[in-house]
């Protein structure tokens, strides 16, 4: 907010008019650009000029930074990465740039400047003026920590570990570049290639335990990428276009190594072919994973025609308008921003999942039978509760699929001891949504709003009504009704599923 604060009054005493909003939305475009132009400098320090351009041209597509640095994207990772660069490069610099004995003054000064800053941390933790490490940095350490301890961070999809998939699908080329570039580091080594290895093979561990720190992992990628292919071409050029004195020496040069000229040249057309192709994958997956918004889905049709979801807006845009202002909805945290800024209504858990208590709360309602959820839902004065449902369309991120971290959170807490996770699996251990699940889970009240009159749908030709599409599975409790909620709204495609809570009579003894 600083930095997008201090642009703001920047161009305004230049006279150039730009509204704050904007000033955000194009912040982390502007400063990914930045770290193009430093990454370029910090590799030049490392290795040479071509292995900083190679790292600068990889950095400027690579999908697993531009997932971060998007139009829109307001975050301290969008701009942290260039000014992290700019202190790595002045640092190689003052190391290798005047006399020794000004280097060994520059260090000692250094030394003593850490050792206070040390000295300094240490006095305001033990008074509490900094807080301990959280769950998120114990759970770096080790990766069972959050599941054990703190499921509300472990149900968060960008702390759950990275797929090798995942690692081709947001830096390809460079997973293959990445150890060529280590090779070399390793067989010219000095402190600045010893930072960068170290640099390198921590961030990999990270990003392992967690697929948000791909982040981190993704530059120092494309700076050894830059070097193992920077390097590679050098010395395979080396070969091209050799000066030939004579027969003899020709003939010497043939005998030794006769192809030298075609495979060198072989070699270049192979790394310019990887080059081309992680350019085109990197626009194709910026394009189609990384620049629509979540709000808005899309998908492909069997012909190829692309068909958009906008159920979400249409679910905030009937909340926005047909339910009274001080009206509370109780739905995932996920969905909290988005409800508030949207549909301008009250929610009761948010992303910024600081209330640990109150999202446990809202998972013992979900996870509860209707009458047990509707004590929960007059204690926190609920008007209406919001799904997510994707058996219609195919949609995998639902409230379903999300269903079990509820019950984790939910059990979590003192209030909700008494749910158990295992009560919602088969005998074998199966989490089925079919006429094998188990009763409790097919009694809930996230699985009765989700299918909800479902069992009457057909959804695909040759499959009975109630098949869900992503469960891959005709549902087990199709003829029920609702006895503490009435449907208030379901949005075209059944994404967005809209409840209201029923009220008490005057005496309390019925709902109407």
């Amino acid at each position: 907010m600083i930095t997008s604060a201090a642009l703001y009054h920047v161009l305004h005493f230049f006279h150039i008019t730009i509204d704050i909003r904007n000033v955000c939305v194009f912040l982390a475009p502007l400063f990914s650009s930045f770290t193009a132009i430093v990454t370029y400098h910090f590799t030049k320090e490392l290795k040479d000029a071509g292995a900083g351009l190679l790292a600068a041209a990889m950095i400027a597509v690579v999908p697993g930074y531009i997932s971060r640095s998007v139009a829109g994207s307001y975050d301290n990772e969008g701009t942290i990465l260039s000014q992290r660069y700019v202190v790595y490069s002045n640092a190689f610099k003052k190391a290798s740039i005047g006399k020794v004995l000004e280097f060994v003054k520059y260090q000692i000064e250094t030394y003593t400047l850490l050792f206070k800053s040390l000295v300094l941390f240490l006095y305001w933790l033990m008074l509490g003026k900094i807080s301990p490490w959280t769950g998120r940095f114990y759970s770096l350490l080790d990766p069972s920590y959050a599941k054990n301890n703190i499921p509300i961070i472990a149900s968060v999809s960008e702390h759950q570990p990275t797929t090798w998939s995942s690692y081709y699908f947001d830096l390809q080329l460079l997973v293959f570049m990445f150890p060529v570039g280590l090779y070399y580091c390793f067989n010219n080594l000095s402190d600045a290639t010893i930072f960068i290895i170290m640099y390198g093979v921590t961030s990999m561990y990270f990003s392992a335990v967690m697929v948000r720190l791909m982040l981190v992992l993704a530059p120092v990628m494309c700076i050894l990428s830059g070097i193992g292919v920077s390097q590679v071409l050098t010395t395979y050029m080396k070969n091209l276009d050799v000066s030939r004195p004579d027969k003899k020496s020709k003939k010497q040069q043939d005998s030794t190594y006769p192809i030298k000229n075609e495979v060198a040249s072989g070699m270049i057309l192979v790394m310019a072919f990887f080059l081309i192709t992680y350019t085109f994958h990197s626009t194709w997956v910026t394009s189609e994973a990384y620049s629509s918004p979540s709000i808005v889905l899309s998908a492909r049709g069997g012909d190829g025609s692309r068909i958009i979801f906008d159920d979400f807006r249409e679910a905030y845009y009937w909340l926005r308008h047909n339910t009274p202002e001080d009206a509370k909805v109780m739905s995932w945290w996920d969905y909290g921003y988005q409800i508030t800024a949207m549909a301008n209504r009250t929610i009761l858990v948010d992303n910024n999942t600081w209330n640990n208590t109150h999202i446990s709360r809202v998972g013992q309602a979900m996870a509860s039978t209707e009458e047990k959820a509707y004590e929960i839902m007059r204690e926190l004065d609920v008007s209406y509760v919001l799904v997510i449902f994707g058996g219609l369309t195919g949609y995998s991120s639902d409230d379903i699929n999300k269903f079990l971290w509820m019950v984790r959170i939910g059990g979590s807490t003192d209030t909700g001891r008494h749910i158990k996770e295992h009560d919602y699996y088969t005998p074998t251990g199966e989490f089925r949504v079919d006429r094998e699940g188990s009763p409790v889970l097919l009694n809930c009240l996230m699985y009765k709003m989700c299918y909800y009159r479902f069992g009457q749908v057909y959804t695909e030709a040759k499959r009975p009504p109630g098949y869900d599409r992503v469960r891959n599975a005709e549902i087990g409790n199709k003829d029920f009704e609702l006895d503490v909620l009435e449907e208030a709204y379901t949005t075209e495609h059944w994404l967005v599923r809209i409840y209201k809570v029923k009220d008490l009579d005057n005496r309390g003894l019925s709902r109407t």
